[in-house]
C-alpha cells in the first residue's frame, strides 16, 4: 500500500526536512510540495492526494483556514514548532501532530497512522454504503449517509441528527455542507442543510421532518422544490 502525499510549509528549509523524510520512507509517494495553502489548495484540485503533511502557522491562509475551504480533505499530520495548536488539531480530525524537530521513528509512528487508517477506509467502503468519518466527543465515528436527517449550525460546531442519534462536531456549516452529495442535501436555512429524502411535507415557512419543524428561507422555497422533484 502506498499514500500519495504532499508537504506544505512556507519555510524551505523545515519542508526540506520533511521531504526527505517522505522520500525515505517505503509507503510514501511524494506528489507535490507547496509554500503556501493558497498554492495547496489549487494544486489538490488537480492530484489524487491521501496524505498532507501540513504546516500551521502561514501567511495569508494558515493551516486550519486551508482545511476549512477543502472540499475533500486527505489524511492530515500537522507539522509544527508549537504545541499550543494540539488540541485543535485533534478537532480537526488530523491523524497525528508532529512537532519539529522531528526524529525518523516518530515520523514513521506517524505514517503508520495513517497506514492503518487508509486501510480502515478502504475496508468499510467495500460493503457498508456512502458513510462519512465525524469526531464527536473526541470519539472518531462512521455515519451513514442515508441516515442523517438534518444538520444544525451551533456556533462554532455543528449538531448532526442522525435516526439513532444527535451528535456535536466542530465544523463550519460551509465546511460540512461539503461533505454531502449535493444531490441529496440542500442548506435551506442559514442553520440547517436537510436530507431531502427524509422530508415528509413543507409549506412557505417550514420543513417537516417526522415530529420536527425546521426553519424554511423564503429564498430557499423555489430551490427546495426542483431538488425534490429531481429525487
Amino acid at each position: 500500500m502506498t499514500l500519495n502525499c504532499v508537504v506544505v510549509d512556507d519555510s524551505a528549509l523545515q519542508r526540506l526536512s520533511i521531504v526527505k523524510l517522505v522520500e525515505n520512507h517505503p509507503a510514501l509517494n511524494l506528489v507535490a510540495e507547496y509554500s503556501s495553502a493558497l498554492e495547496t489548495k489549487n494544486g489538490l484540485n488537480t492530484q489524487q492526494v491521501d496524505l498532507i503533511f501540513l504546516d500551521i502557522e502561514m501567511p495569508v491562509l494558515n493551516g486550519f483556514e486551508l482545511l476549512d475551504v477543502l472540499k475533500n480533505k486527505p489524511q492530515i499530520i500537522f507539522v509544527t514548532g508549537k504545541t499550543e495548536y494540539a488540541f485543535k488539531a485533534f478537532n480537526y480530525d488530523a491523524t497525528d501532530y508532529l512537532h519539529k524537530p522531528i526524529t525518523r521513528e516518530r515520523f514513521n509512528a506517524s505514517v503508520d497512522k495513517a497506514l492503518d487508517h487508509h486501510k480502515l477506509t478502504l475496508d468499510f467502503k467495500e460493503e457498508e454504503g456512502e458513510h462519512i468519518f465525524v469526531k464527536s466527543n473526541l470519539k472518531k465515528r462512521k455515519v451513514y449517509i442515508k441516515d442523517i436527517k438534518w444538520i444544525e449550525a451551533l456556533g462554532d460546531y455543528v449538531k448532526l441528527v442522525t435516526e439513532d442519534t444527535s451528535l456535536v462536531v466542530l465544523s463550519t456549516m460551509k465546511s460540512f455542507e461539503k461533505e454531502l452529495p449535493e444531490d441529496k442535501f440542500l442548506r435551506i436555512h442559514k442553520s440547517y442543510i436537510v436530507n431531502l429524502d427524509k422530508i415528509d411535507r413543507f409549506n412557505s415557512k417550514n420543513v417537516e421532518v417526522g415530529a420536527y419543524e425546521i426553519p424554511l428561507s423564503r429564498n430557499k422555497k423555489t430551490q427546495l422544490v426542483e431538488a425534490l422533484n429531481n429525487i
